[in-house]
């Protein structure tokens, strides 16, 4: 792992937010405040007492890195504001370079999920209808917004993304 593009010490608080973040989102469907917000913070300040003002700009280059690479999917109504925090506070912590790895990974994660819980639940042709609702602007398909929509919790994929872009360095 080349320790001079993050925080060296960001791996182990990022493992325990993706994991406790994990927990609480698949048993409530949330991430809680309470949860990313202060690991946000400590990640900004951790950043910026290890590396100073070049650890500061890293730090909040993650956090605006991951609300403008998930932002647009929350403000469509296919991601929960608490998948963006969460984000957000990995950003915090490991910077824009290893979050950009961690995003691919998560993507390439959440997407293999959705399709296997999609297939075992019965319903890949809806999610498949509901996605290209969402893509082309039709808000009636798979939204949060929409109570019958199926929602799958997405903390799982961002944290396996972001462990596997920890072991991609």
């Amino acid at each position: 792992m080349d320790m001079h593009l993050m925080n060296p010490i960001a791996v182990w608080p990022t493992i325990a937010l993706v994991v406790a973040a994990t927990i609480t989102d698949v048993r409530s469907r949330r991430i809680p405040n309470v949860l990313v917000l202060p690991f946000l913070l400590l990640g900004v300040a951790s950043s910026a007492v290890a590396r100073g003002w070049s650890g500061l700009g890293q730090s909040l280059l993650g956090v605006l890195l991951a609300i403008a690479a998930l932002g647009l999917f929350c403000l469509l109504g296919g991601m929960g504001l608490g998948d963006v925090k969460l984000c957000a506070a990995v950003g915090a912590w490991i910077g824009p370079s290893q979050l950009l790895i961690a995003l691919v990974m998560t993507s390439l994660i959440g997407g293999a999920m959705a399709l296997v819980w999609a297939i075992t639940g019965g319903f890949l042709k809806e999610v498949l209808l509901g996605t290209a609702g969402l893509v082309f602007g039709r808000r009636k398909g798979l939204t949060l917004a929409n109570p019958a929509a199926r929602k799958m919790p997405y903390a799982p994929a961002i944290a396996v993304g972001t462990i596997l872009s920890f072991l991609s360095r």
